[in-house]
């Protein structure tokens, strides 16, 4: 398995959304500014993750995006394969084909592996992340920079001490 961009790409804008979704809808614009990602790039995984019922859309002023859910409760595998991303080493996609027509050599192994990482993937959830010490402050040096604000003066001005 190789997550590609688009696979990362979707968790980290999930996540950001995660973050700073909880008051007013989100712009793709601030995720796109936030995360460099590209605006036109962002609007095609939400438009699959809208579609999944990942997330919640909002038009006009004061619109954009929020989980359609609790972040706690959407695991990052179903994020990745919202946008039709696919948590499988295997080269033959599980078909078992692998070497003419058959199963190879290592087949198994690889079908082992592929359940781990989706097992691992699915056993957490953007709420995890969000909790995590270092999920916050990059998040908070991130909203520091768009802001234009020093990065020890945001943390003093949010009363951050964990």
């Amino acid at each position: 398995m190789k997550l590609t961009t688009k696979g990362r790409y979707a968790v980290t804008a999930m996540l950001d959304l995660a973050l700073h979704a909880q008051d007013s809808p989100v712009p793709l614009a601030d995720i796109s500014q936030r995360q460099g990602i590209s605006l036109s790039y962002l609007e095609q995984l939400f438009a699959k993750l809208r579609r999944q019922g990942l997330v919640d859309s909002a038009r006009g002023p004061g619109g954009g995006y929020r989980l359609s859910r609790p972040a706690k409760d959407i695991a990052v595998a179903e994020v990745i394969e919202a946008i039709n991303e696919q948590i499988d080493i295997r080269r033959c996609g599980g078909l078992g084909n692998c070497q003419d027509d058959e199963p190879c050599l290592t087949h198994e192994l690889w079908t082992d592996l592929s359940n781990q990482i989706y097992n691992f993937l699915n056993s957490i959830s953007l709420g995890d992340l969000v909790e995590r010490r270092f999920t916050r402050e990059v998040s908070m040096r991130q909203d520091s920079k768009q802001k234009g604000q020093p990065v020890v003066a945001a943390v003093v001005a949010e009363g951050y001490n964990q």
